[in-house]
């Protein structure tokens, strides 16, 4: 994910490219799969489901992500970093719990 060149500059092989204006994001990954996704709402409920799953299964794929990079860092950024990666999961944790809400009242 990272490595320390002689001058001790780090080199990252992850990529993430955003268009904020047309609320498109297309992201490269550093096993180098490529997609993007567009922020407009569901058109029906379980569009909005099928959403919401794809979301927490992106965030935590982000989530570790963000936790390889930490280590490419001096010792307290990366702690720095891996204190926000336990909130991500914190949040992912209340999605998925939201999920499961949606499901149960659902069926």
């Amino acid at each position: 994910m990272c490595s320390k060149e002689g001058n001790n500059t780090a080199v990252h092989t992850l990529t993430h490219e955003h268009e904020h204006d047309g609320h498109t994001h297309v992201h490269t990954h550093a096993d180098g799969t490529v997609h993007s996704h567009s922020h407009s709402p569901a058109s029906s409920p379980e569009e909005a489901l099928a959403l919401l799953t794809y979301m927490l299964s992106h965030n935590r794929h982000h989530a570790e992500e963000l936790h390889d990079l930490a280590h490419c860092f001096d010792e307290v950024s990366a702690d720095l970093i891996h204190q926000a990666v336990d909130k991500l999961g914190e949040s992912n944790d209340l999605i998925e719990e939201a999920l499961s809400l949606i499901r149960n009242s659902a069926v």
